[in-house]
């Protein structure tokens, strides 16, 4: 921007009718220059002032010469805030194509995540079915959760911090006073049982389902989220979420329909839904006793439920070996490679879920988790480990139709009318240019044949 008021010239030259009795000194051009407003025409080089002397009217002419620089190139603020403008949508734009790139990215790799999980979890339960030692074994792997996180704040914040003092900084989640001993205790155990029973009840119906069944039903979680939500937290009544979670419960009878009622099905029906259940029992109870939580805040709170879960949940699996109900032979005949994989995967969908949240749209990573009901029918038909009937698939389609209105924003409706209003309106205005344009034509017919004519309205 210029340093000079717009319109006026950084260099004048003064010039005068010859014979005329001008003033000795052109100061009353100056005085003068400042309450002038420059005519809407901003693009005329020259702007005419007129001063009146003792001995009659001198006319004086003062060349603009508006520049940004030294090459004489003239600036209009018009131009300028066009070219903010433009600039500040160029900035939106590539900012929405960011986000997008990062959306379909991290919905390809919360799927694939996802995806990986279950079908590691079958291919392991051919050699080794321990379904709690596992469920321990990949939540003990949620203490890494904090440590990535800090990494990636030391990798991209411009103004460090130590790691105790992010740390203290992430444990106003709990409350201002921090991390307690009293609150570890209090708001780390429920969620810590709830994390282990979804985690659990998930296996254990991978034992009696395929992997596409039991990712379908778990979709179901979202109308248990809306229910909870609306008996507990009093949310907003929608009646398409109540659409939406009688698809859900209407998928779920029609997944156990779909092998004639068995008993192995209904178990692992019965397993898919309890794990859907407590999964929304503990995002409604996260809501209430903690609020939202940003990605650090998240990251801490993961953490701590690995620690405690590797504190205080440790003893089961060693009751549950003694009394040979999850027993192996030795610790060298476990399957590592795949309780890794298993472990690691699960790691990195929790985290992917939280990151998305930040980098891109929330409703993306929702996507990304229904995606994993076709893959996992992708890779169960590939192993040729399921049939799908009539039945089974029409359950499928419905629950995953289910959990996408169940994406729906609150103000859906109203949304959708002002879209309607506006492409009414937009229509409206059309045929109204489409009216004018022919009147006009009309007339300049008329007027070429020396009559003038209206037309009817």
């Amino acid at each position: 921007m210029n340093s000079f008021f717009p319109g006026t010239s950084r260099s004048s030259v003064t010039r005068c009718k010859p014979g005329a009795n001008c003033p000795s000194s052109h100061s009353g051009i100056s005085r003068q220059l400042s309450p002038l407003s420059v005519t809407e025409d901003s693009s005329a080089p020259i702007l005419e002032l007129q001063s009146r002397g003792s001995s009659g009217v001198c006319g004086h002419r003062v060349e603009r010469q508006n520049r940004s620089g030294d090459d004489g190139t003239q600036t209009h603020p018009e131009n300028s805030s066009q070219e903010n403008r433009i600039k500040a949508r160029c900035r939106s734009c590539t900012s929405m194509v960011l986000k997008a790139v990062w959306g379909l990215l991290i919905i390809l790799s919360v799927s694939s995540s996802w995806v990986g999980t279950t079908q590691i979890v079958k291919i392991t339960y051919k050699n080794f079915y321990c379904p709690f030692f596992m469920t321990w074994f990949s939540t003990n792997w949620n203490i890494m959760f904090f440590p990535v996180y800090y990494s990636g704040h030391l990798a991209t914040a411009q103004e460090k911090q130590s790691p105790m003092k992010k740390f203290r900084e992430c444990s106003r989640i709990f409350g201002e006073d921090g991390l307690t001993l009293k609150l570890f205790l209090k708001r780390t155990a429920p969620f810590s049982i709830l994390w282990t029973l979804t985690n659990y009840l998930y296996l254990l119906a991978l034992k009696k389902l395929t992997a596409t069944d039991v990712s379908a039903l778990f979709c179901c979680n979202k109308a248990f989220v809306f229910l909870l939500s609306w008996i507990v937290l009093k949310d907003r009544f929608m009646g398409v979420r109540i659409v939406a979670a009688i698809m859900a419960i209407t998928g779920i009878v029609m997944m156990a329909y779909a092998d004639n009622f068995h008993t192995d099905s209904i178990i692992g029906v019965a397993f898919a839904v309890g794990s859907a259940s407590t999964s929304a029992l503990y995002k409604v109870l996260f809501k209430m006793f903690l609020g939202s939580a940003n990605f650090g805040e998240a990251a801490h709170f993961v953490s701590t439920l690995g620690f405690f879960n590797l504190i205080f949940i440790s003893f089961t699996p060693v009751v549950l070996y003694f009394t040979k109900v999850e027993h192996w032979s030795s610790f060298a005949a476990l399957p590592w490679g795949y309780l890794c994989g298993m472990a690691g995967l699960w790691l990195a969908f929790n985290i992917l879920v939280n990151v998305g949240v930040v980098l891109t749209y929330p409703i993306l990573i929702s996507i990304g988790t229904v995606l994993s009901v076709p893959g996992n029918a992708a890779v169960d038909l590939l192993k040729q480990e399921v049939i799908f009937n009539v039945v089974r698939l029409a359950a499928t389609i419905i629950i995953c139709i289910g959990f996408l209105l169940m994406l729906l924003p609150e103000e859906w409706d109203e949304i959708t009318l002002r879209f309607i209003n506006s492409l009414k309106e937009k229509k409206s205005e059309e045929h109204v240019d489409d009216i004018t344009d022919s009147n006009v034509h009309l007339r300049s017919r008329s007027r070429a044949n020396g009559t003038v004519s209206i037309p009817l309205a």
